[in-house]
């Protein structure tokens, strides 16, 4: 009589019969998969006698189970991550779920993709486009505006100071005069056409001179020393004017005892200026 050979939980021989051997037991492939087959993590059921399975880290699965969550691809002797869940990834699409996502399309921006960065913020290379014109910016200069930015052409027309001069628009640098805004290439001496800022200068109906234009070209000359009355631009900053001429206000002086003669009573004799009391004497 040959020796009995039954399952270990429910006694049923097993002679010529389908079995599985675990931990030293034997039992048929119903007790096996009710009794001691792993379930697969992914589809909730047990992993039976005839399927093939796969572990890790004391998780388990059935080899069909066992895919991308993100894409499904097939992850049998592939590279794969376990993340939250117990779900796993294939590497291409962990890649793409940890890298920074777009601020324009909001899809992620993988290892290979030109991109641009700016303030902790990035963008795919085609992404970043002007607020106004929606045209590329790419790498190339740009203006911020609180969450918008314009690419240079954009920014002039719409946000720059426009040259009181020329009319156009003032990118960079320029100067302010009686609060209208200049390019410092148009701001020049209307005669000499050198630039005057940072200079000293005047103005006159509208044009701009230095001084030495001034003096040569637009000052009226002193009737006392004949040289040029340039108010504004040092000694003799006030003008005494009488009839058609003008004098220095340290020039109009008297013409026999030399005293000044600005803001006081004088007399023109045979066309000369004399203080009250000179002509008296001669």
């Amino acid at each position: 009589m040959s020796e009995r050979f039954d399952c270990h939980y429910c006694r049923d021989p097993l002679h010529g019969k389908k079995y599985v051997q675990k931990e030293g037991r034997h039992c048929c492939v119903k007790c096996f998969e009710k009794i001691c087959a792993n379930t697969c993590i992914e589809c909730k059921k047990p992993i039976g006698a005839d399927s093939k399975e796969l572990h890790f880290k004391n998780r388990y699965w059935h080899d069909n189970c066992f895919h991308c969550f993100k894409c499904y691809k097939s992850l049998v002797n592939e590279p794969f991550m376990l993340r939250e869940n117990n779900k796993v990834w294939c590497s291409d699409c962990t890649a793409k779920e940890d890298a920074p996502r777009c601020k324009g399309c909001y899809k992620p921006i993988i290892a290979g993709d030109q991109n641009v960065e700016y303030k902790k913020m990035v963008w795919h290379k085609d992404c970043f486009t002007c607020s106004q014109c929606k045209q590329v910016i790419g790498s190339g200069s740009f203006f911020p505006k609180g969450d918008d930015f314009y690419c240079v052409s954009c920014h002039e027309h719409k946000f720059a100071k426009t040259c009181a001069k020329c009319k156009n628009p003032i990118t960079s640098g320029g100067l302010t005069y009686q609060e209208q805004p200049w390019h410092s290439e148009c701001f020049i001496c209307s005669n000499c056409k050198k630039p005057l800022g940072g200079k000293r200068f005047t103005a006159v109906e509208d044009e701009f001179y230095c001084v030495e234009c001034y003096k040569e070209c637009v000052a009226k000359k002193c009737a006392g020393c004949k040289n040029p009355i340039t108010a504004g631009f040092g000694r003799g900053t006030s003008v005494v004017n009488y009839e058609d001429e003008s004098w220095h206000d340290y020039c109009f002086k008297c013409t026999k005892c030399a005293r000044g003669l600005a803001n006081k009573r004088f007399v023109c004799h045979n066309g000369k200026i004399y203080c009250a009391e000179c002509p008296k004497r001669l």
